[in-house]
């Protein structure tokens, strides 16, 4: 069966089309487009218009691949800045419009599921329990979990969210580091509450986050997601590359090889949240994995019936 799977974070909205038979997965396309849907969300409590109009924009070119490709079923699901946003239904709407379905506004416990989904299908059930956290925009997942989800809990620690709230310069001041740094471990302090996050074998992390840092970690000169993928990155690393980015401009982080453009003004808080993340957890190290929430849901959807 080939799918089309579509993730619309706060951050950016991605695209895979794949084909699923058999438990065997053959990628036929993934992009992405940074749209910033969530600008100003955090404060507002809606989207900015110019923000929907950008995403809708990457919907259509999206809509032209999937049309192209002889995609058999397609699933959207939007996350953290449109569960937050009072003005959803325009966008919702918008997206009916495009693609002639309905916009799934999934809740953060589907969101941690599919991640855990997508994140463990490569890995083996001896390396569980697996925690495994992503680092979205607007918020972040706690999932644990073997071969199922055991527990999960979704907090409101996004990159984007922690830039606009507190990270806005680059470079950051101290206070502005201690001010993130205390709203982040209280999030994941409320995440621990439910989520055993210290009793996990292996920890993997995902999106666009943990794979930069583990790109920064590696020393690449430019992104290379066949290298990322899987990579384990000590929490040594991860420490040195959150302050790395802090020290920096914001011209000297767009300078570098392996950094998304629409990464550049978020990293240094993403970063952050993924060294509180090791910092809690105690983990020596983390899995990084470039397959996610968009190969849960791709994974999902063939396991529908038709």
């Amino acid at each position: 069966m080939r799918v089309a799977a579509i993730d619309c974070g706060t951050n950016s909205i991605r695209l895979l089309i794949a084909d699923i038979h058999d438990g065997q997965f053959k990628e036929v396309d993934r992009r992405m487009e940074v749209v910033r849907l969530g600008q100003g969300v955090d404060k507002n409590k809606a989207f900015d218009p110019e923000a929907i109009e950008r995403t809708l924009t990457a919907t259509s070119a999206f809509a032209r691949v999937i049309a192209s490709k002889g995609v058999e079923k397609i699933r959207f699901c939007a996350t953290s800045a449109t569960r937050d946003a009072s003005n959803r239904q325009l966008f919702i709407d918008g997206v009916r419009d495009i693609l002639g379905i309905e916009l799934d506004v999934i809740p953060g416990a589907e969101e941690a599921a599919l991640s855990f989904m997508g994140a463990t299908q490569e890995l083996h059930a001896s390396d569980g329990p697996f925690l495994v956290v992503d680092i979205g925009g607007g918020s972040t997942e706690f999932v644990l979990g073997t071969d199922h989800v055991d527990a999960a809990k979704s907090v409101n620690i996004g990159c984007v969210r922690m830039s606009e709230r507190h990270l806005s310069q680059q470079p950051p001041s101290r206070e502005a580091i201690s001010a993130a740094t205390h709203d982040i471990d209280a999030a994941i302090a409320l995440a621990g509450e439910e989520v055993a996050i210290t009793s996990a074998k292996t920890l993997v992390c995902v999106a666009g986050t943990a794979t930069t840092v583990a790109a920064a970690a590696l020393g690449l000169s430019e992104y290379d997601r066949y290298s990322i993928h899987l990579a384990r990155i000590p929490a040594q690393k991860v420490h040195d590359v959150a302050a790395m980015f802090q020290s920096m401009s914001r011209d000297e982080i767009s300078a570098l090889g392996y950094m998304h453009p629409g990464r550049v003004d978020v990293i240094t808080a993403g970063s952050l949240v993924l060294s509180r993340v090791l910092h809690a957890t105690g983990a020596r190290e983390f899995v990084a994995s470039e397959s996610d929430i968009l190969d849960g849901i791709a994974w999902g959807l063939a396991s529908e019936p038709r």
